[in-house]
């Protein structure tokens, strides 16, 4: 039987702020509750503040090419954000439901013979919409897994995207078992380096590619958890 007289004992007793806060001054504890605000705040107010720039700019836009009595700032009594969002997310469900029939194959396709006669336009149309293809596609596997590559020089190491295996001229005249990995730079990963690195010189990762992306934009300050190492240790409870 257990003593009643012992403390009562919590799950959470080996973490409790108020005992590790006990040997702080005023001005540390306040520099600590400080930096914990800042924390928890920081990530939403950034958050709402791109997301409202987003917003605004899709609104701004909708409310400058739709007609003045179509306008819904004009229809309506206020101003409601997001309303642009929500009149181009209906024009692109229209725009996949005309293109969806027969009507609108076809003039998909003439468009496309047009654009296909233009020197420079065909070029960007082309790789845009090869690029948005492979991006939607939920068949293709390319920039899905997160790799570890040597670059820009040996011994040094990045992280990188697989996006595939390079074919056409450029696969013919490579080695094979070559793979195209995408380096990103940081902390803007739009930019970045197209590489074909031997598939033995690539170490795949359990990351998630938005693991990825997370640790590239933040410098290498937000790591992602080891889930090789996880799943190698036992269940809880087991000897």
């Amino acid at each position: 039987m257990s003593d009643p007289t012992a403390p009562p004992t919590t799950p959470s007793a080996g973490h409790d702020p108020q005992r590790h806060h006990a040997g702080m001054t005023f001005g540390g504890r306040l520099r600590a509750y400080l930096l914990a605000g800042i924390l928890v705040t920081a990530p939403v107010a950034i958050t709402v503040y791109i997301a409202r720039m987003v917003i605004s700019g899709i609104d701004g836009l909708v409310a400058a090419v739709l007609p003045a009595p179509y306008n819904p700032e004009t229809l309506l009594p206020f101003w409601i954000p997001g309303v642009g969002v929500l009149v181009v997310l209906a024009f692109l469900v229209l725009v996949g439901m005309f293109t969806a029939g027969y009507v609108g194959r076809l003039v998909v396709k003439t468009g496309e013979s047009i654009v296909a006669r233009m020197p420079v336009i065909r070029g960007i149309y082309g790789a845009a919409k090869q690029i948005f293809e492979t991006v939607l596609s939920k068949k293709s596997n390319s920039f899905r897994e997160c790799v570890l590559v040597e670059f820009p020089r040996r011994g040094a190491w990045t992280v990188g995207f697989i996006t595939g295996e390079p074919k056409g001229e450029v696969g013919a005249r490579l080695p094979p078992g070559m793979l195209t990995v995408y380096v990103p730079t940081t902390p803007n990963p739009t930019g970045g380096y197209m590489l074909y690195v031997p598939e033995e010189e690539v170490q795949r990762l359990a990351m998630t590619v938005e693991e990825g992306l997370k640790l590239i934009v933040s410098m290498g300050i937000v790591i992602p958890a080891d889930r090789q190492t996880a799943a190698a240790l036992p269940p809880p409870g087991d000897g």
